[in-house]
Protein backbone atom coordinates (compact mmCIF):
# COMPACT_ATOMS: atom_id res chain seq x y z
CA UNK A 1 0.00 0.00 0.00
CA UNK A 2 1.20 3.55 -0.75
CA UNK A 3 0.27 4.71 2.76
CA UNK A 4 2.42 1.98 4.30
CA UNK A 5 5.37 2.96 2.12
CA UNK A 6 4.92 6.57 3.19
CA UNK A 7 4.99 5.57 6.82
CA UNK A 8 8.20 3.58 6.51
CA UNK A 9 10.01 6.30 4.58
CA UNK A 10 8.78 9.37 6.45
CA UNK A 11 8.73 8.26 10.08
CA UNK A 12 12.38 9.16 10.67
CA UNK A 13 11.76 12.57 9.13
CA UNK A 14 9.02 13.16 11.62
CA UNK A 15 11.32 12.24 14.47
CA UNK A 16 14.03 14.56 13.16
CA UNK A 17 11.90 17.65 12.66
CA UNK A 18 9.90 17.34 15.87
CA UNK A 19 12.98 16.43 17.96
CA UNK A 20 14.78 19.58 16.85
CA UNK A 21 11.67 21.61 17.69
CA UNK A 22 11.38 20.16 21.20
CA UNK A 23 15.06 20.57 22.04
CA UNK A 24 14.40 23.96 23.64
CA UNK A 25 11.04 23.35 25.32
CA UNK A 26 10.09 24.69 28.74
CA UNK A 27 11.66 23.90 32.07
CA UNK A 28 14.89 21.94 31.61
CA UNK A 29 13.51 19.95 28.67
CA UNK A 30 16.00 19.03 25.93
CA UNK A 31 13.72 16.77 23.94
CA UNK A 32 12.69 14.42 26.75
CA UNK A 33 12.58 10.68 26.09
CA UNK A 34 12.51 9.21 22.56
CA UNK A 35 11.59 5.55 21.92
CA UNK A 36 10.30 5.85 18.35
CA UNK A 37 13.04 3.56 17.06
CA UNK A 38 11.15 0.73 18.76
CA UNK A 39 8.56 0.92 15.94
CA UNK A 40 11.08 0.59 13.11
CA UNK A 41 10.34 -2.34 10.78
CA UNK A 42 13.99 -3.45 10.60
CA UNK A 43 15.23 -6.49 12.54
CA UNK A 44 18.45 -4.83 13.70
CA UNK A 45 18.58 -1.02 13.64
CA UNK A 46 21.18 1.45 14.91
CA UNK A 47 20.63 5.20 15.00
CA UNK A 48 22.86 8.00 16.21
CA UNK A 49 22.58 11.76 15.91
CA UNK A 50 23.09 15.15 17.47
CA UNK A 51 21.01 18.31 17.74
CA UNK A 52 22.77 21.68 18.09
CA UNK A 53 20.65 24.43 19.64
CA UNK A 54 21.35 28.16 19.40
CA UNK A 55 19.08 30.23 21.68
CA UNK A 56 19.41 34.02 21.78
CA UNK A 57 17.73 35.07 25.03
CA UNK A 58 18.55 38.66 26.03
CA UNK A 59 17.69 40.14 29.42
CA UNK A 60 17.03 43.84 29.88
CA UNK A 61 15.83 46.43 32.43
CA UNK A 62 17.66 44.53 35.19
CA UNK A 63 17.54 46.06 38.66
CA UNK A 64 19.10 45.01 41.96
CA UNK A 65 16.33 45.18 44.59
CA UNK A 66 18.25 43.70 47.52
CA UNK A 67 20.58 46.28 49.14
CA UNK A 68 21.97 43.64 51.53
CA UNK A 69 24.27 42.27 48.83
CA UNK A 70 25.72 45.66 47.89
CA UNK A 71 24.36 48.01 45.24
CA UNK A 72 24.68 46.55 41.74
CA UNK A 73 22.59 49.13 39.89
CA UNK A 74 25.70 50.79 38.53
CA UNK A 75 26.27 47.67 36.42
CA UNK A 76 24.77 46.89 33.03
CA UNK A 77 20.97 46.67 32.89
CA UNK A 78 21.10 44.13 30.05
CA UNK A 79 22.95 40.91 29.21
CA UNK A 80 22.99 37.95 26.83
CA UNK A 81 21.80 35.06 28.96
CA UNK A 82 21.82 31.94 26.77
CA UNK A 83 24.57 29.55 25.66
CA UNK A 84 24.54 27.22 22.65
CA UNK A 85 24.48 23.51 23.40
CA UNK A 86 24.55 20.09 21.71
CA UNK A 87 22.28 17.11 22.47
CA UNK A 88 23.65 13.67 21.48
CA UNK A 89 21.53 10.55 21.00
CA UNK A 90 22.29 6.91 20.20
CA UNK A 91 20.03 3.85 20.12
CA UNK A 92 20.01 0.24 19.04
CA UNK A 93 16.89 -1.83 18.37
CA UNK A 94 16.53 -5.56 17.86
CA UNK A 95 13.52 -7.57 16.75
CA UNK A 96 13.85 -10.60 19.02
CA UNK A 97 10.83 -12.29 17.43
CA UNK A 98 8.18 -11.14 14.96
CA UNK A 99 6.19 -9.78 17.92
CA UNK A 100 8.82 -8.82 20.51
CA UNK A 101 11.07 -5.78 19.99
CA UNK A 102 13.60 -4.23 22.38
CA UNK A 103 15.83 -1.17 22.25
CA UNK A 104 18.57 0.44 24.32
CA UNK A 105 19.46 4.10 24.08
CA UNK A 106 21.57 6.93 25.49
CA UNK A 107 20.24 10.49 25.64
CA UNK A 108 20.39 13.76 27.57
CA UNK A 109 16.67 14.43 28.16
CA UNK A 110 17.04 17.38 30.55
CA UNK A 111 19.53 20.19 30.86
CA UNK A 112 20.15 23.91 30.69
CA UNK A 113 22.93 26.47 30.43
CA UNK A 114 22.65 30.19 31.13
CA UNK A 115 25.67 32.46 31.38
CA UNK A 116 24.70 36.05 32.20
CA UNK A 117 28.14 36.97 33.54
CA UNK A 118 29.07 39.02 36.60
CA UNK A 119 28.74 42.48 35.07
CA UNK A 120 24.95 42.88 35.05
CA UNK A 121 22.67 44.33 37.71
CA UNK A 122 21.14 40.93 38.42
CA UNK A 123 24.43 39.20 39.25
CA UNK A 124 23.16 38.62 42.79
CA UNK A 125 20.48 36.36 41.25
CA UNK A 126 22.91 34.34 39.11
CA UNK A 127 25.95 34.71 36.88
CA UNK A 128 25.92 31.20 35.43
CA UNK A 129 23.86 28.03 35.82
CA UNK A 130 24.41 24.66 34.16
CA UNK A 131 22.43 21.41 34.42
CA UNK A 132 23.14 18.18 32.57
CA UNK A 133 21.65 14.68 32.59
CA UNK A 134 22.81 11.36 31.15
CA UNK A 135 20.07 8.81 30.58
CA UNK A 136 20.57 5.10 29.84
CA UNK A 137 17.40 3.15 29.09
CA UNK A 138 16.07 -0.19 27.88
CA UNK A 139 12.55 -0.55 26.47
CA UNK A 140 10.64 -3.50 25.01
CA UNK A 141 7.28 -3.98 23.34
CA UNK A 142 5.06 -6.95 22.54
CA UNK A 143 2.46 -6.75 19.80
CA UNK A 144 -0.49 -8.95 18.86
CA UNK A 145 -3.44 -8.83 16.47
CA UNK A 146 -6.43 -6.78 17.62
CA UNK A 147 -9.22 -5.93 15.18
CA UNK A 148 -7.95 -4.57 11.86
CA UNK A 149 -4.51 -3.78 13.31
CA UNK A 150 -2.05 -4.66 16.04
CA UNK A 151 -1.94 -3.67 19.69
CA UNK A 152 1.48 -3.11 21.23
CA UNK A 153 2.29 -3.12 24.97
CA UNK A 154 5.36 -1.08 25.96
CA UNK A 155 7.49 -1.19 29.10
CA UNK A 156 11.01 -0.35 30.22
CA UNK A 157 13.31 1.34 32.70
CA UNK A 158 16.12 3.85 32.79
CA UNK A 159 19.04 5.00 34.91
CA UNK A 160 19.73 8.73 35.04
CA UNK A 161 22.64 10.85 36.21
CA UNK A 162 22.38 14.58 36.93
CA UNK A 163 24.98 17.26 37.59
CA UNK A 164 24.51 20.96 38.22
CA UNK A 165 26.47 24.15 38.76
CA UNK A 166 25.42 27.66 39.77
CA UNK A 167 27.36 30.80 40.55
CA UNK A 168 26.22 34.21 41.73
CA UNK A 169 27.54 37.35 43.35
CA UNK A 170 26.85 36.80 47.05
CA UNK A 171 28.20 40.21 48.07
CA UNK A 172 29.61 43.14 46.08
CA UNK A 173 32.72 43.69 48.19
CA UNK A 174 33.96 47.29 48.26
CA UNK A 175 37.61 48.33 47.86
CA UNK A 176 40.10 47.53 49.30
CA UNK A 177 38.45 44.25 50.45
CA UNK A 178 37.61 43.42 46.80
CA UNK A 179 41.34 42.87 46.20
CA UNK A 180 41.11 39.85 48.54
CA UNK A 181 37.50 38.66 48.07
CA UNK A 182 35.58 39.09 44.79
CA UNK A 183 32.29 38.17 46.48
CA UNK A 184 31.43 35.25 44.15
CA UNK A 185 29.92 32.02 45.43
CA UNK A 186 29.25 28.77 43.59
CA UNK A 187 27.40 25.48 43.99
CA UNK A 188 28.33 22.09 42.49
CA UNK A 189 26.00 19.08 42.87
CA UNK A 190 25.44 15.67 41.33
CA UNK A 191 23.17 12.68 41.87
CA UNK A 192 21.46 9.74 40.17
CA UNK A 193 18.22 7.77 40.19
CA UNK A 194 16.03 5.20 38.43
CA UNK A 195 12.80 5.50 36.48
CA UNK A 196 10.39 3.38 34.46
CA UNK A 197 8.03 3.72 31.53
CA UNK A 198 4.83 2.02 30.40
CA UNK A 199 2.66 2.56 27.38
CA UNK A 200 0.38 1.24 24.71
CA UNK A 201 0.24 1.65 20.93
CA UNK A 202 -2.11 0.63 18.14
CA UNK A 203 -1.10 0.28 14.49
CA UNK A 204 -2.95 -0.35 11.22
CA UNK A 205 -0.14 -0.72 8.64
CA UNK A 206 -2.58 -0.67 5.70
CA UNK A 207 -3.35 2.99 6.41
CA UNK A 208 0.03 3.94 7.90
CA UNK A 209 -1.85 4.62 11.12
CA UNK A 210 -0.22 4.54 14.53
CA UNK A 211 -1.17 6.03 17.86
CA UNK A 212 0.69 5.64 21.15
CA UNK A 213 0.40 6.76 24.75
CA UNK A 214 3.53 6.48 26.91
CA UNK A 215 4.10 7.44 30.54
CA UNK A 216 7.59 8.09 31.93
CA UNK A 217 7.94 8.07 35.70
CA UNK A 218 9.66 10.57 37.94
CA UNK A 219 13.31 10.04 38.76
CA UNK A 220 14.03 10.62 42.44
CA UNK A 221 17.45 12.10 43.12
CA UNK A 222 17.46 11.25 46.83
CA UNK A 223 21.24 11.37 47.00
CA UNK A 224 22.16 14.83 45.73
CA UNK A 225 25.55 15.83 47.08
CA UNK A 226 28.11 18.50 46.34
CA UNK A 227 29.72 21.61 47.72
CA UNK A 228 29.14 25.32 48.23
CA UNK A 229 32.28 27.36 47.58
CA UNK A 230 32.31 30.67 49.46
CA UNK A 231 36.07 31.12 49.60
CA UNK A 232 35.69 34.46 47.76
CA UNK A 233 33.09 35.78 50.21
CA UNK A 234 34.26 37.64 53.36
CA UNK A 235 33.56 35.40 56.40
CA UNK A 236 31.32 37.95 58.21
CA UNK A 237 28.91 38.10 55.22
CA UNK A 238 27.86 34.46 55.67
CA UNK A 239 28.76 33.61 59.30
CA UNK A 240 30.15 30.12 59.71
CA UNK A 241 30.40 29.46 55.95
CA UNK A 242 32.04 32.52 54.36
CA UNK A 243 35.65 32.10 53.30
CA UNK A 244 35.50 28.30 52.95
CA UNK A 245 34.05 25.31 51.06
CA UNK A 246 31.16 23.39 52.66
CA UNK A 247 29.88 19.98 51.56
CA UNK A 248 26.09 19.87 51.10
CA UNK A 249 23.31 17.38 50.42
CA UNK A 250 19.68 17.48 49.24
CA UNK A 251 17.07 15.79 47.08
CA UNK A 252 14.97 16.54 44.01
CA UNK A 253 12.78 14.88 41.38
CA UNK A 254 13.10 14.85 37.61
CA UNK A 255 9.52 15.21 36.33
CA UNK A 256 7.23 12.47 35.09
CA UNK A 257 5.57 12.91 31.69
CA UNK A 258 2.73 11.58 29.56
CA UNK A 259 2.87 11.80 25.76
CA UNK A 260 0.27 10.93 23.14
CA UNK A 261 1.35 10.61 19.50
CA UNK A 262 -0.64 9.87 16.35
CA UNK A 263 0.18 9.61 12.64
CA UNK A 264 -1.77 8.43 9.64
CA UNK A 265 -1.62 8.31 5.88
CA UNK A 266 -3.80 11.02 4.31
CA UNK A 267 -3.01 10.47 0.61
CA UNK A 268 -0.57 8.37 -1.42
CA UNK A 269 2.92 9.16 -0.09
CA UNK A 270 1.56 11.74 2.39
CA UNK A 271 1.50 11.42 6.17
CA UNK A 272 0.03 13.65 8.90
CA UNK A 273 1.29 13.50 12.47
CA UNK A 274 0.80 15.17 15.83
CA UNK A 275 1.56 14.85 19.52
CA UNK A 276 0.58 16.25 22.90
CA UNK A 277 2.93 16.00 25.88
CA UNK A 278 2.41 16.92 29.51
CA UNK A 279 5.47 17.25 31.73
CA UNK A 280 5.14 17.60 35.49
CA UNK A 281 7.62 20.45 35.89
CA UNK A 282 5.75 21.74 38.96
CA UNK A 283 7.59 19.11 41.04
CA UNK A 284 10.60 21.44 40.78
CA UNK A 285 10.03 24.42 43.06
CA UNK A 286 12.84 25.29 45.49
CA UNK A 287 15.56 22.64 45.89
CA UNK A 288 17.18 23.05 49.30
CA UNK A 289 20.85 22.21 49.91
CA UNK A 290 22.03 21.78 53.49
CA UNK A 291 25.44 21.23 55.14
CA UNK A 292 26.41 17.56 55.28
CA UNK A 293 27.01 17.97 59.00
CA UNK A 294 23.22 18.35 59.43
CA UNK A 295 22.19 15.07 57.77
CA UNK A 296 20.31 14.03 60.89
CA UNK A 297 17.89 16.91 60.22
CA UNK A 298 15.50 16.95 57.26
CA UNK A 299 16.76 19.27 54.52
CA UNK A 300 13.83 21.28 53.17
CA UNK A 301 13.17 24.61 51.49
CA UNK A 302 13.39 27.52 53.96
CA UNK A 303 14.20 24.98 56.69
CA UNK A 304 16.46 25.76 59.64
CA UNK A 305 19.52 24.05 58.11
CA UNK A 306 19.24 25.30 54.50
CA UNK A 307 22.49 26.86 53.32
CA UNK A 308 21.44 27.63 49.73
CA UNK A 309 18.81 26.59 47.20
CA UNK A 310 18.07 26.23 43.50
CA UNK A 311 14.85 28.19 43.02
CA UNK A 312 12.99 27.15 39.86
CA UNK A 313 9.30 27.60 40.78
CA UNK A 314 8.12 25.88 37.61
CA UNK A 315 4.56 25.21 36.52
CA UNK A 316 3.59 22.18 34.44
CA UNK A 317 4.61 22.14 30.78
CA UNK A 318 2.49 21.34 27.72
CA UNK A 319 3.95 20.70 24.26
CA UNK A 320 1.73 20.33 21.17
CA UNK A 321 3.12 19.44 17.72
CA UNK A 322 1.49 18.94 14.33
CA UNK A 323 2.86 18.42 10.84
CA UNK A 324 2.97 16.53 7.55
CA UNK A 325 5.49 14.26 5.86
CA UNK A 326 5.87 13.41 2.16
CA UNK A 327 7.80 10.83 0.17
CA UNK A 328 9.22 12.50 -2.96
CA UNK A 329 10.79 9.36 -4.47
CA UNK A 330 12.51 6.16 -3.39
CA UNK A 331 15.48 8.08 -1.92
CA UNK A 332 14.12 11.38 -0.61
CA UNK A 333 11.42 12.24 1.94
CA UNK A 334 10.58 15.40 3.87
CA UNK A 335 8.52 16.70 6.77
CA UNK A 336 7.50 20.00 8.35
CA UNK A 337 6.08 20.60 11.82
CA UNK A 338 4.76 23.40 14.03
CA UNK A 339 5.22 23.19 17.81
CA UNK A 340 3.79 25.23 20.66
CA UNK A 341 5.37 24.84 24.08
CA UNK A 342 3.84 26.45 27.16
CA UNK A 343 6.47 28.23 29.21
CA UNK A 344 7.09 26.90 32.70
CA UNK A 345 8.05 30.18 34.36
CA UNK A 346 5.30 31.82 36.40
CA UNK A 347 6.49 35.34 37.24
CA UNK A 348 10.02 34.19 38.08
CA UNK A 349 12.59 33.11 35.48
CA UNK A 350 12.69 33.34 31.70
CA UNK A 351 11.02 30.13 30.38
CA UNK A 352 8.20 31.70 28.37
CA UNK A 353 5.96 30.23 25.64
CA UNK A 354 7.78 29.13 22.48
CA UNK A 355 6.52 28.71 18.91
CA UNK A 356 8.71 26.64 16.61
CA UNK A 357 8.71 25.73 12.92
CA UNK A 358 10.67 22.55 12.20
CA UNK A 359 11.64 20.90 8.91
CA UNK A 360 13.67 17.91 7.85
CA UNK A 361 14.71 15.72 4.93
CA UNK A 362 15.76 12.07 4.78
CA UNK A 363 18.07 10.61 2.16
CA UNK A 364 18.19 6.85 1.72
CA UNK A 365 20.99 5.95 -0.72
CA UNK A 366 20.62 2.21 -0.06
CA UNK A 367 18.07 -0.11 1.46
CA UNK A 368 20.01 -0.29 4.73
CA UNK A 369 21.28 3.28 5.29
CA UNK A 370 19.38 6.51 5.84
CA UNK A 371 20.71 10.01 6.54
CA UNK A 372 18.47 12.59 8.22
CA UNK A 373 18.87 16.35 8.34
CA UNK A 374 16.55 18.66 10.26
CA UNK A 375 16.32 22.21 11.51
CA UNK A 376 14.03 24.49 13.45
CA UNK A 377 13.47 28.19 13.99
CA UNK A 378 11.54 29.35 17.00
CA UNK A 379 10.25 32.43 18.79
CA UNK A 380 10.67 32.65 22.56
CA UNK A 381 7.99 35.08 23.75
CA UNK A 382 8.48 38.08 26.03
CA UNK A 383 7.98 38.37 29.77
CA UNK A 384 9.48 39.53 33.05
CA UNK A 385 10.84 38.15 36.29
CA UNK A 386 10.53 39.45 39.82
CA UNK A 387 9.46 38.57 43.36
CA UNK A 388 6.82 35.84 43.75
CA UNK A 389 5.40 34.18 46.86
CA UNK A 390 5.15 30.40 47.22
CA UNK A 391 4.02 28.77 50.45
CA UNK A 392 4.40 32.01 52.33
CA UNK A 393 8.02 32.44 51.17
CA UNK A 394 9.11 35.27 48.85
CA UNK A 395 11.45 34.23 46.03
CA UNK A 396 13.15 36.40 43.42
CA UNK A 397 13.55 39.35 45.78
CA UNK A 398 17.16 39.88 44.74
CA UNK A 399 16.66 41.24 41.19
CA UNK A 400 14.06 42.03 38.56
CA UNK A 401 14.43 41.97 34.78
CA UNK A 402 12.44 41.63 31.56
CA UNK A 403 12.96 40.06 28.14
CA UNK A 404 11.50 40.56 24.69
CA UNK A 405 10.60 38.19 21.85
CA UNK A 406 13.83 36.34 21.10
CA UNK A 407 14.82 33.85 18.40
CA UNK A 408 16.15 30.33 18.83
CA UNK A 409 17.43 28.00 16.11
CA UNK A 410 18.46 24.35 15.97
CA UNK A 411 20.15 21.96 13.54
CA UNK A 412 19.82 18.19 13.72
CA UNK A 413 21.52 15.36 11.88
CA UNK A 414 21.45 11.60 12.33
CA UNK A 415 22.17 8.36 10.54
CA UNK A 416 20.23 5.12 10.74
CA UNK A 417 21.57 1.72 9.69
CA UNK A 418 19.38 -1.39 9.51
CA UNK A 419 20.41 -4.95 8.77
Amino acid sequence: MAFSIALRSAVTLIIGSSFASAAFAGGLDRGGYDIDLLFDKGRYVFESGVTYVMPDRKLKNAKDINPADGNLNNRSRSTDASENYAIPYAAFKIGITDDLDCMADYSQPFGGHLNEGANWAGANNETEVKVRTNNYSATCSYKFDAGPGQLRLIGGGFYQEVSGYKSRLVYATPAPISAIYNGMGSLDIDGHGWGWRAGIAYEIPEYAFRTSLVYNSRVKYDNLKGSVDLTEVPPPVVPGFGGKVTSVFGSADAPDSLEWKVQTGIAPDWLAFGSVKWTNWSVLQSIALCPSSTRSISCKASGPTELTSLDLLYKDGWTITGGVGHKFNDKWSGAVSLTWDRGTSDGYGMNSDTWTLGAGVAYKPTEHVQFNFGGALGLMTSGKSGPVTRGGVVYGNDATYSFGNDLVAALQTSVKVSF
